[in-house]
């Protein structure tokens, strides 16, 4: 996935009233012109029997179908309403995997959905969360209708092999334009890795019977089937993976089939799981959250209060520094801001902001990022048109944000699946079901525990990674004579944003291999240097610094500034989600999602690749991972 994205290049045809958008690209309509949604119920939901299949899953089980052209998301929004139609109340979820190539903009995919009154409400959700073209995984998440979709944006051959197997796709949508119109939608390395995320039990539905379509499936051991098509089609492909012992002659493909469990497919637990969270900064409150909205029962601990370690500052900054475009796929830092941005924004406690991030060196790289991305991401400001006279260049990443924490803090604590217990562990029994204690009282055993506590995590897991501690102070002083636009922030190597309407915030120090607290004159004078550097006509007005407030804490880094989770010994449920540095805002939305999907063997919203370079293990197996274009 090393290329911009391209979105779609289309044409309109007016049929009976209804825009039909057709793709240059490929000369294909994307729906029937007879009718497109009754198409996709015929060919797609019905092929795959998913009206039984969806009734019948068991509290807490986990459906995921998989599509291969996202196109206008019509097969997609036809799916949620049949979930809507006959989901059972019992926690069951249902999740969907779509890659794309070149997806419609946000304009064109409203004016195609337009076309379906019936699945506007349904619609206007997804577009809502619709994602910036950009390449790599994007997760859109609606817990109300415990429904999800994650969108892979990125060629099909080179999207499917990078996608992580944590779960197998029950039923495919083998979608996309015809095979005559596009060809390597079809061909051997797509299938392929189609089978990979496969299992026996697995069920495939396409409009299309091309040969190379049967051929590839049934050279994989696949029972296809070809009942009458839609419409004027005489017929479309029906197909199941049956294990060996059950293979049948084509004619006997059952209607339904019960997914037949492995290794890979095990059987869920049909209750809530017991989760132990130690550890209450942002990435103990980002992984408790990720349980809770799933339904399981999160108990959180802390031996002091949550927000008191690295987390705890008056205000985060969600200030990525983007790499170039043509890395964004697997660039951690990238593909964690747009995760970040869609996540904070169902708390109060988020305020959308921009930042302009100034270019002290080789401002060219920098500022060349402007005409790489899409429109509204990034642009270059007029120096003479800034709130602020700079000494040097900048970059306004457009779409940031700020988060306070004590606000998200006390929002995640409010939620019903989640209790805060103050406790000092000691340890940890690695049990079948693993128990904790503090002294040498039991504080309960859990179906899984999952060790945030930053620098403190190798002395409750044996065999963690060391983490390198780095001392932080941020700095405020009264400024309302003279407040900043509260909607910028300024990064400059620290970073200055109005705070409320009476105080500037000033980050923040970086002291390597220190892990004192103590708020120092020292720092505050290293923030104002900073802020001076860069504004010194603004840096001159502000109040001394004996008149400053502060809050000194300390970070915990990974050798190579990633953050690092999983399990360490494969026989026991304990994990880790540590090493998140300076910038654990960004990264612990999406590194809780990805843990959560290793656990209960969920689809991981990124690529192999990002997650190999998360693994807690990585230093022991000396994994090779490519320097990033900036850390991380």
């Amino acid at each position: 996935m090393s290329h911009a994205i391209q979105t779609a290049d289309l044409d309109w045809q007016l049929v009976d009233g209804i825009d039909v958008p057709v793709s240059k690209q490929f000369g294909d309509v994307y729906f029937s012109k007879d009718n497109g949604l009754l198409e996709t119920r015929h060919v797609f939901l019905n092929g795959n029997d998913l009206g039984t299949r969806l009734t019948d899953l068991k509290p807490f089980e986990y459906f995921c179908v998989g599509e291969t052209g996202f196109g206008t998301g019509l097969n997609i929004l036809a799916l949620w309403q049949l979930w809507q139609q006959v989901r059972p109340d019992n926690r069951s979820h249902l999740h969907a995997i779509s890659v794309e190539k070149f997806p419609l903009s946000k304009d064109d995919l409203i004016r195609a959905l337009n076309a379906w009154p019936e699945l506007k409400p349904l619609a206007d959700q997804l577009i809502s969360q619709y994602p910036l073209p950009i390449a790599g995984c994007h997760r859109l998440s609606f817990p109300e209708e415990r429904f999800s979709l994650d969108l892979w944006l990125g060629d099909a051959h080179d999207v499917f092999p990078v996608i992580e197997k944590t779960v197998s796709v029950h039923a495919w949508f083998l979608d996309g334009f015809a095979p005559s119109c596009n060809p390597d939608m079809w061909e051997e390395n797509v299938l392929n890795n189609i089978v990979r995320l496969s299992d026996y039990g697995t069920t495939f539905a396409s409009f299309s019977v091309a040969g190379i379509l049967k051929r590839g499936l049934r050279n994989h051991g696949i029972s296809i089937s070809r009942p009458r098509g839609f419409g004027h089609k005489r017929e479309m492909l029906k197909a199941i993976w049956n294990p060996p012992e059950f293979a049948q002659p084509v004619t006997a493909i059952p209607e339904h089939h019960t997914q037949k469990k492995t290794s890979l497919n095990k059987e869920l637990k049909c209750q809530a799981r017991q989760i132990a969270v130690i550890g209450t900064g942002i990435a103990g409150l980002s992984i408790a959250w990720a349980f809770a909205l799933r339904g399981h029962q999160v108990s959180l601990f802390d031996q002091t209060a949550p927000l008191s370690g690295g987390s705890g500052n008056p205000l985060a900054l969600l200030n990525p520094k983007l790499s170039p475009i043509a890395q964004s796929a697997e660039h951690l830092m990238t593909q964690a801001w747009q995760h970040a941005l869609n996540h904070y924004a169902q708390f109060k406690a988020f305020h959308a902001i921009q930042v302009q991030q100034l270019a002290l060196k080789n401002p060219e790289n920098l500022l060349a990022l402007a005409d790489e991305y899409p429109d509204g991401i990034l642009e270059v400001p007029d120096q003479n048109q800034q709130s602020l006279t700079a000494k040097y260049p900048a970059l306004s990443l457009l779409q940031a944000g700020a988060v306070s924490p004590h606000q998200l803090r006390d929002e995640i604590l409010q939620h019903s699946n989640i209790r805060y217990i103050q406790a000092q562990i000691s340890r940890i029994e690695p049990h079948s079901c693993p128990e904790l204690f503090d002294g040498d009282s039991s504080l309960g055993q859990f179906d899984h525990i999952i060790v945030c506590t930053a620098l403190n995590t190798p002395q409750l897991l044996e065999e963690h990674p060391e983490l390198k501690p780095i001392r932080g102070q941020v700095s405020w002083l009264k400024n309302s004579d003279q407040p900043l636009n509260p909607n910028i922030a300024y990064s400059y190597g620290g970073y200055c944003i109005q705070f409320d309407e009476q105080h500037l915030l000033l980050g923040a120090s970086f002291c390597l291999n220190r892990d004192d607290t103590e708020v120092l004159e020292e720092d505050h004078i290293h923030n104002l240097e900073l802020i001076h550097s860069v504004f010194p006509e603004y840096a001159q007005s502000l109040a001394d610094v004996s008149e400053w407030q502060g809050r000194a804490s300390v970070r915990a880094q990974s050798k190579d500034y990633f953050p690092l989770l999983g399990k360490l010994k494969s026989d026991q449920e304990i994990y880790s989600l540590a090493g998140l540095g300076s910038k654990g805002f960004l990264f612990a939305p999406l590194c809780s999602e990805i843990l959560a999907a290793q656990i209960l063997g969920e689809a991981c919203p990124a690529s192999t690749n990002l997650v190999k370079k998360l693994d807690v293990k990585r230093f022991e197996k000396k994994i090779k991972t490519q320097k990033p274009y900036f850390k991380p």
